[in-house]
């Protein structure tokens, strides 16, 4: 248990630059304070205490405002910065160097007995507000921004973003990215996180999708302006006056998608 705390708090030094020495860390910080109790509670939970696990993470949850269920198994040098609301189920199982913001839920959508809370891979970042619900597949390294609300598997190195969480970046886009994107990059995996899950780019995918589209009616209507003006002047009359033009405007569309 001591081994893995000493983990734990220089994980902490890492991934947040708010913390200043050890004992700062040990008497202030309701993360660590819940992920040592629940070592303990856990301990007790698979050794058949059932009561007196579920009591010392209710007392956990009272005096850290983290609830993490006993029977929830959780991996080294996991971090829960501020850590007010967040919620871990009874099967979530969390990997290495996992780290969660305040808010997060790994919730369960099932009443069975059975398999129902999500299991997140080594290195994911879950931003605060998250919902994560099901037992889903949280592939290593992925990214989960703030308030997004995953139902549905996420794919290793993959960030998703809103509700329901849609896939904004992947690492083999690395080509697209500008140099101080990749620079950015690189110092987080460095770090080992990525604060708050921002990914590189944080345009929503169904927005890019309507401005492709934008750009390309706006590109077919120029050039077909260009074919109609060839054909005037060869003397094919084009226009008819019989139906009105419509008023389609990609500029005036691609602020209301912004």
């Amino acid at each position: 248990m001591f081994s893995h705390l000493r983990e734990d708090v220089q994980s902490v030094f890492k991934r947040d630059p708010a913390a200043r020495n050890t004992w700062e860390l040990l008497t202030c910080y309701p993360g660590i304070h819940a992920v040592l109790i629940h070592r303990l509670s856990h301990w007790l939970w698979q050794h058949g205490l059932k009561w007196p696990a579920r009591f010392i993470g209710h007392l956990s949850r009272f005096l850290t405002g983290i609830e993490i269920h006993p029977g929830a198994r959780i991996g080294r040098r996991f971090f829960i910065d501020h850590g007010m609301g967040v919620v871990i189920g009874e099967t979530s199982e969390i990997g290495d160097d996992v780290t969660l913001y305040h808010g997060v839920t790994l919730g369960g959508a099932s009443w069975q007995k059975e398999k129902r809370h999500p299991t997140l891979g080594n290195g994911v970042v879950v931003g605060a507000g998250a919902k994560v619900l099901g037992p889903l597949e949280i592939g290593d390294n992925a990214k989960i921004g703030s308030n997004a609300v995953v139902t549905r598997a996420v794919p290793a190195n993959t960030t998703v973003v809103g509700n329901p969480a849609r896939v904004i970046v992947r690492r083999d886009e690395r080509a697209e990215e500008t140099p101080e994107a990749r620079a950015r990059e690189a110092q987080a995996q460095e770090l080992g996180f990525s604060a708050y899950a921002l990914g590189n780019n944080g345009e929503d995918p169904v927005a890019r999708a309507i401005h492709s589209l934008l750009d390309h009616a706006s590109e077919t209507d120029r050039r077909l302006s260009i074919l109609i003006r060839e054909l005037e002047n060869s003397g094919v009359k084009c226009a008819d006056e019989s139906q009105p033009h419509d008023n389609f405007d990609p500029e005036y569309l691609g602020k209301i998608v912004d």
